[in-house]
């Protein structure tokens, strides 16, 4: 039995990640026709089918999950290869990529950067603002080395088999009145307010749609956007209520009345995700350690 390629599975485990063989090839730089081709070939490799047609598109037969569970585990261990290596050197050089949701990218992510600039000159850092809905799966697919992610009260994230995750820090969300409001005004009186929220389908829209309900009412929501200014900007004009991270504040006091939740309802918790086997290496370790000073100094 001929031994199977590496690089061809890699293109069997980018498509179960991508989902299609189109955007593998967007990926990677090749046409869908040569991806195709490639995967003609470990499939006689192998010696079995490893697709299947569903419509027009392509999924993978129980045999291609095998196969990329194992090549799942060998990836992870040139993860921890190239950490090795990278640990054996003189100070950090290469690229570090990075996925940051909004909040993080303006409080934690500049801070960070300075102090990695200062420490480590020859790193050098990309960051992309990605929601942690889209980065966990590209930080799979290896677009991104480490993502900046969040947890809600009450809504745990699924977490892949392949990420392993460091805690960051926790960070307090208040609601946000607007202006002007009723005096002593909390999140019972706000049922007939407009809301501003994110969009359907997000961590943080589940969280804030389960506390409304809970407290009675079905929020009307007015307004959506994953742009945490703008709901800020919404609630300073009067125009919506919002739920507001404490990053928002970057540190500092509020700038509109806001109202404390309860107790069990109130702290999103931060972490930071790599692929499994990433973790250790010297530039992951040395941005995590720089994001982790910002996080404690913010303000």
């Amino acid at each position: 039995m001929p031994m199977l390629d590496l690089h061809r599975l890699r293109l069997l485990r980018e498509l179960k990640h991508r989902g299609t063989l189109a955007a593998v090839a967007e990926a990677l730089s090749y046409s869908p026709s040569s991806i195709s081709q490639q995967l003609s070939v470990l499939e006689k490799e192998a010696g079995v089918a490893l697709l299947e047609p569903v419509g027009r598109r392509v999924r993978l037969t129980a045999q291609a999950e095998i196969l990329v569970a194992h090549t799942e585990a060998v990836l992870e261990r040139l993860e921890r290869a190239e950490a090795d290596l990278a640990a054996s050197l003189r100070g950090i050089t290469g690229v570090l990529r990075v996925a940051a949701f909004q909040t993080a990218a303006l409080a934690l992510v500049p801070d960070a950067l300075g102090a990695l600039r200062d420490a480590h000159p020859r790193l050098r850092v990309e960051v992309t603002q990605r929601e942690p809905e889209s980065a966990i799966p590209a930080l799979l697919a290896r677009d991104f080395d480490v993502v900046i992610t969040e947890e809600y009260p009450g809504d745990p994230s699924p977490r892949p088999a392949g990420v392993e995750y460091a805690e960051l820090g926790e960070d307090e969300i208040t609601l946000a009145l607007p202006e002007p409001a009723p005096p002593g005004a909390g999140l019972r009186d706000l049922a007939e307010t407009p809301w501003v929220m994110e969009p359907e389908g997000t961590a943080s829209r589940r969280w804030a749609t389960r506390l409304c309900r809970a407290a009675g009412f079905e929020p009307d929501v007015r307004f959506e956007s994953t742009d945490l200014l703008l709901h800020l900007r919404l609630a300073e004009r009067g125009h919506a209520a919002a739920l507001l991270p404490g990053l928002v504040w970057s540190g500092g006091p509020p700038a509109i009345p806001v109202v404390r939740l309860p107790e069990d309802d109130r702290i999103r918790r931060l972490f930071t995700a790599t692929r499994r086997g990433g973790g250790s290496h010297p530039a992951v370790r040395a941005f995590r350690d720089a994001l982790a000073d910002a996080f404690a100094h913010r303000g």
